[in-house]
């Protein structure tokens, strides 16, 4: 996934209101840009660090220009615009990198499902019939951004009863006989592995082995973030430990 047009530089001031962001541009001036990131961006913000904006080029936009690229504490670079992650895991499967979702004819996204109204980020489909039920892959996304010591990444980085109810979901539609798959997508390089934020959400830690011991199956794979673009490419290990 490549940026364009190119990203802007800039320093970072502030972010507030979850989402929005105060930034110094090049020639000094200070600007409010779009913060494209519900989450509390735990460990992601450092006041006065090198940031990367997107240029919409839109008059009509009320903020001209959106927070792409993060320096962090640990002095790594973490993508920090959720909306990017499950495109940049489409590409993947797309491009054969995933080889663990492989084999599949058909991709679809945002498709409803479950009890709970939810809709799958991702639905592969064999497009076979198998005993009444087409072969489907269920695949939801989760943009990691939290980095704690030891370059472990951790989710989430707040409470979130959305994360939950998809683990549900994702338990329900594998005991249908489907597969159900959690994709961790971390958007930071300065992660080497995965587990669940069990101070931050400890409900959320206890569904996903749960989820775990019931065959739904959990995979992380690391960006490669560049000025230029961003690039899933690196499986990473999931520890529940």
């Amino acid at each position: 996934m490549q940026f364009s047009p190119p990203l802007v530089s800039a320093t970072l001031l502030r972010r507030y209101k979850r989402f929005l962001a105060d930034v110094v541009m090049p020639d000094g001036r200070e600007i409010t840009v779009h913060c494209p990131n519900t989450g509390s961006m735990k460990n992601c913000i450092v006041a006065g660090s090198e940031c990367y904006l997107y240029d919409s080029n839109n008059p009509k936009r009320k903020y001209r220009y959106g927070w792409e690229l993060a320096t962090t504490p640990c002095g790594g670079v973490a993508g920090i615009n959720t909306g990017r992650a499950n495109a940049l895991v489409v590409e993947a499967i797309e491009s054969g990198r995933l080889e663990e979702l492989q084999g599949y004819k058909t991709l679809q996204r945002e498709q409803k499902y479950g009890d709970e109204g939810s809709r799958i980020d991702i639905l592969l489909s064999t497009g076979e019939d198998k005993c009444f039920v087409e072969d489907k892959c269920f695949v939801e996304v989760k943009s990691v951004t939290l980095a704690v010591e030891g370059r472990r990444g951790c989710f989430p980085d707040s409470v979130s009863v959305r994360a939950s109810k998809h683990l549900r979901e994702l338990m329900s539609v594998k005991s249908q006989g489907h597969r159900a798959v959690l994709l961790y997508c971390v958007q930071h390089t300065g992660i080497d592995s995965v587990s669940p934020a069990d101070d931050i959400d400890p409900h959320y830690g206890v569904l996903l082995r749960e989820a775990s011991m019931v065959g739904v199956e959990l995979f992380a794979y690391r960006a490669a973030i560049t000025v230029e673009g961003i690039i899933l490419q690196q499986r990473l290990p999931v520890v529940l430990d």
